[in-house]
């Protein structure tokens, strides 16, 4: 997934995209309306309570999903930490390690959450059937990587993104990040099935 040209990788902005994610009109319209990550109401931003790490390390939600469920950050620092997601269905996960990979993820596989136990054929019928309903979704992804300093040039293929996605949920990360419900039970795993490569 990474590639030898950091600055094709590398934001302009390092440091800085949660800003970006919650202000900038393309990059909202990109991720709050196309990938159904939003950002722009920190007050929808809180966990069910009694949500948390098995390791007692810090877990804090920074976005949302249409849905309600979680996007949050793993312990202390910032941007470059863990992102988890937390759904109210009782599942959770590892997306990324920082920030900026999970941006990558969700510019090229927005359709992400329907990647788990799907052959090749059925991960392209979910890209062919997303593009169906967003018409002018490579236009809108180049534009808001451009306004988050991204060359759209640079971005990973969505089945180097998925396969990124795949290896973060069966290792050491996973590991790290698990996280329980309010009864104290581990959550399901977010993704138990490895996806194949398209």
């Amino acid at each position: 997934m990474h590639r030898s040209n950091a600055s094709a990788d590398v934001p302009a902005h390092p440091g800085a995209l949660l800003p970006l994610l919650a202000s900038d009109g393309r990059v909202v319209g990109f991720f709050a309306g196309v990938a159904d990550l939003d950002v722009t109401n920190p007050a929808d931003h809180e966990l069910e309570d009694g949500v948390r790490l098995a390791s007692g390390a810090r877990l804090e939600q920074f976005a949302r999903a249409g849905s309600g469920d979680a996007f949050c950050f793993v312990g202390e620092g910032g941007e470059e930490r863990p992102v988890v997601y937390v759904s109210l269905d009782g599942e959770a996960g590892p997306l990324a390690v920082g920030l900026p990979d999970l941006v990558r993820l969700c510019l090229v596989a927005p359709w992400w959450r329907d990647a788990p136990g799907r052959t090749a054929r059925e991960l392209q019928a979910v890209a062919d059937e997303y593009r169906q309903n967003v018409p002018d979704l490579d236009r809108r992804r180049d534009l808001a990587a451009r306004a988050l300093g991204l060359d759209p040039a640079g971005l990973p293929t969505d089945a180097a993104a998925l396969a990124r996605l795949a290896e973060l949920s069966r290792g050491p990360v996973a590991a790290a990040c698990l996280v329980l419900g309010y009864e104290g039970d581990p959550l399901d795993p977010l993704f138990g099935a490895t996806p194949d490569r398209p």
